[in-house]
Order: structure tokens, then C-alpha cells, then sequence
């Protein structure tokens, strides 16, 4: 009798794991284990088994991706490395409850040229391992159909995820102490990446990347992102929650982001990105970027509390253009790293072929709005804007050569320098030009409000 209730509890795990319901008993009813997913205890893999188990585990990978079945992981922990998942694998697990502990290999789990890969309900552990250059945790290559959902990916030696020339999901993660980044996605087409917990990443969370410009189409979504470090340094490539890079047609919307070393949010000659809804606050350098050789990024909607520059729509002298800045509320700008200029903390800064509205800026050491740098200006809009408490209200560029701007219709106050005052680069060269509208006739400057 307790043998048949052993065998009906295992198989009442297995029916709930393999149906997405674990942790409900559902009657077997007479029906084989086969018919629901392969239980790994069957090739002798034990949790808790003080040797290394990865033959065993890859024998029973192998089995259940030519069966086309999940094969079901009991709870408990098992020592493995290296393991390949086939075309049609599914691993599953208990979600917190089985776990994978790495012990050799580039990677703990990797696939390569295959399709409809799933891991799902387990936590892998790279104890801090160092990985070789280039690998992950978890890494796949090639693969289509991806799912990875509802796993706990611990202390990985490198990145956790990396996805090369992948499409499907990654959802629902929860992915802590990453050396490298948390998610690396190079040549995505078209990846989901959302409801994803990310916390304490070595130098970056989550990297969307392109080898060459193009169409990417990954949605970025509803992830919380913490404690982003620099760990390797440099000026910008580390220490960004979320990286866009030449992927162009990339969602990033409604991420949480805390503390970053550099952004919450970067673009960088990523065209037609949409940044939607984000929530950041306590990032080390410009809260949201879109940088360098860029054609097209809408911006709106977000809440910045705490950078020293907002937003930041730049490097026309690299082909940065076209672009829109709306209802966004950006606050607390000012100096946090040793060396940066209280002048050049910024809520909203704008180059070329952009329209910059119904934003709310409050307290920020240097412009609330800065249009252009130098000669690099071109066709701004900036209208119905609320400007409160800063260095300057708005700071335009009248240096040779800086073309067309229009600044119209903004309530600005408590402006130190000036509601809106000329700029030759970093010097400011006017008095208050909502006082001296006529002065410059490329500027269009009419119905603000000033105080």
C-alpha cells in the first residue's frame, strides 16, 4: 500500500508539472507517465546525489527530445555540466524547488541549431564559476521557438542568458549576480524578453545587440532591473540596465529600473526605438539615451527621478535624428560621479529634427531643456513644456552654423541663468532672449510663460 501511494504521489507531480500546474494533484486515472513526460528518476538520475550526473541527464534529455515528451525533473538538487538540449527539448521542473548546480563545461545548458526549446521551473546555479569568453549559463545558438519561463539562474561565472540568432520568449525570470550581463541577445528575431526580475548584474542586465544595423523587433517589457554595476568600466558600454545596440524597431516599455552605474535605458544607433513607460530612478549618468547613428526613437511617457541628465537625444554629428520627446517627468538632476560639471545636468537635451512637448521638469543644477551643441542643431520644436527650478529654463546653441529652433508656449520658473538663454557650446554667451526674441532670427521664440 505505501509503495502504490509513493507511485500515485510521483505520478500526481509529474501530470501537474508537465500540464504548467505544479504543485496540483491531478488524477492519473490509469494513464502512463509517457503520456504526460518522461520522469528522469527512470535513468537513474537521483536528487541529492553527491556524484555528478550529467551522463545520466543527457541520456535522459537525449530520450525525451526524440519522444518529443518533457522530461520531468522531481525536486532536489543535481550536480551537472554541459549538457546539450536537442531540437524539441523541454526541461522541466518544481519552480524553486529543482535545482541545477554547474560543475563543468562552457555552459550548464546550451543548444545549438534547434528548435522549440523549453526550460521551465528550475534554478541553475553557477556558483560564481568563471566561464570561458563568450558563454553563458544558459546559452543558446540558433535556436527557434525558444521558451524559457519561471527559472531562478543564480551566480553565473559570465552571462547568465546569452541567445544568438534567437526568437521566442524569456519570461518570468528571476536572474541575480550575474558577472557579465544578465541577458545577452545578439541577432534576435524578434524576441520577447518581459516579467523578468533582474538584480545585482556585473555590468549590464539586459543586452539587445545586432552585429550590423537592422531590423530587430524584440520587445523589452514590464522586467525589473537592480543594482547594475561597471564592473569592467569603459565610458558607457557597462553599466546599463537595458542596452539597445544597431537593433532597430525595439520596444522597451514599462521596465522598473533602480540604481545603474550609467542608464536605465540606452539606444545607440538604434533606429525607430520606442522607450514607453518606463520607471527610473538613481542612475549614475543619463537616466535614457539615444545616441550615435540613429534615425527615428520616440521617447514618452517615462518618470526619471534622480540622474544627472534626463533624457538625451544626441550625436547629430554621428547621423542622430528624428525623434520625439513627450509627457515625460524627469526630476533631481545634478552631479553623482566625481568630475561631472553641475552645469551639464540636464532634464531633456535634443540635437536634430525633434519635437520636445508636454514634458515636466523640476530641480535640475543645469538646463531644464537644451537644444543643440555647437553647430549640431536642427529643427526643434519645443513646446508646452513645464520648466521649474533649474540652472537655465532653456539653453539653445546660437554658434555658427547651429540652424532652426522654435521654442513656444512653455511655463518656466525659478530659472537661475535665465528662462531661455544661448549657449556657444558649454559657454553661455546671452542674457535672457525671451527678452530678446528678435536677436537671432533663426529662433522662433513667442507665448512662454517665464518667472
Amino acid at each position: 500500500m505505501r509503495a502504490m501511494k509513493r507511485s500515485l504521489d510521483r505520478r500526481h507531480f509529474l501530470i501537474g508539472t508537465a500540464t504548467g500546474t505544479a504543485g496540483l494533484a491531478v488524477p492519473a486515472q490509469g494513464a502512463p507517465l509517457s503520456h504526460y513526460g518522461l520522469d528522469a528518476a527512470q535513468f537513474g538520475v537521483r536528487p541529492g546525489a553527491p556524484e555528478d550526473q550529467t551522463p545520466k541527464l543527457q541520456r535522459a534529455l537525449d530520450q525525451a527530445a526524440r519522444t518529443q515528451v518533457p522530461l520531468v525533473l522531481a525536486p532536489g538538487v543535481y550536480r551537472a555540466g554541459d549538457l546539450h538540449l536537442a531540437s524539441g527539448a523541454q526541461l522541466l521542473g518544481v519552480r524553486g524547488a529543482t535545482q541545477l548546480v554547474f560543475t563543468h563545461g562552457p555552459s550548464l545548458l546550451s543548444a545549438e541549431h534547434a528548435d522549440t526549446v523549453t526550460v521551465s521551473g528550475l534554478v541553475l546555479d553557477g556558483g560564481g564559476q568563471r566561464l570561458p569568453e563568450g558563454r553563458a549559463l544558459l546559452h543558446l545558438d540558433d535556436v527557434r521557438a525558444v521558451r524559457v519561463t519561471d527559472c531562478e539562474l543564480r551566480r553565473a561565472g559570465g552571462n547568465a542568458i546569452t541567445l544568438e540568432a534567437c526568437d521566442g520568449a524569456v519570461t518570468g525570470m528571476a536572474i541575480a549576480d550575474a558577472a557579465d550581463a544578465a541577458l545577452y541577445a545578439n541577432n534576435s528575431r524578434g524576441l520577447v524578453v518581459s516579467g523578468n526580475v533582474i538584480r545585482g548584474s556585473g555590468n549590464n542586465g539586459i543586452l539587445i545587440w545586432q552585429s550590423d544595423k537592422r531590423p530587430d523587433g524584440s520587445i523589452v517589457s514590464d522586467n525589473r532591473i537592480e543594482e547594475t554595476r561597471a564592473r569592467s568600466g569603459g565610458d558607457g558600454q557597462n553599466g546599463n540596465a537595458i542596452n539597445v545596440f544597431r537593433a532597430g524597431n525595439v520596444i522597451v516599455r514599462g521596465n522598473v529600473v533602480r540604481r545603474a552605474a550609467f542608464s536605465a535605458i540606452r539606444g545607440n544607433s538604434a533606429s525607430n526605438i520606442q522607450i514607453v513607460a518606463n520607471n527610473c530612478a538613481a542612475l549614475d549618468e543619463v537616466a535614457i539615451y539615444s545616441e550615435f547613428g540613429f534615425e527615428g526613437a520616440a521617447i514618452a511617457d517615462n518618470v526619471v527621478d534622480g540622474a544627472e541628465t534626463g533624457i538625451s537625444v544626441t550625436n547629430f554629428n554621428e547621423g542622430g535624428r528624428l525623434a520625439s520627446v513627450h509627457g515625460n517627468v524627469v526630476r533631481n538632476l545634478a552631479p553623482r560621479r566625481p568630475g561631472t560639471r553641475a552645469e551639464a545636468c540636464t532634464g531633456v537635451g535634443v540635437e536634430a529634427d525633434t519635437a520636445v512637448t508636454g514634458n515636466t521638469i523640476d530641480t535640475a543644477t543645469g538646463a531644464g531643456i537644451r537644444a543643440g551643441y555647437g553647430q549640431y542643431l536642427r529643427n526643434v520644436a519645443i513646446t508646452g513644456n513645464v520648466i521649474r527650478d533649474v540652472g537655465a529654463g532653456v539653453e539653445i546653441s546660437v554658434a555658427g552654423g547651429a540652424g532652426a529652433a522654435a521654442v513656444t508656449e512653455n511655463v518656466i520658473a525659478g530659472a537661475k541663468r535665465g528662462a531661455i538663454v544661448g549657449m556657444e557650446w558649454e559657454k553661455q554667451v546671452t542674457g535672457d532672449l525671451a527678452e530678446d526674441a528678435a536677436r537671432y532670427p533663426q529662433l522662433t521664440i513667442a507665448n512662454n510663460r517665464t518667472r
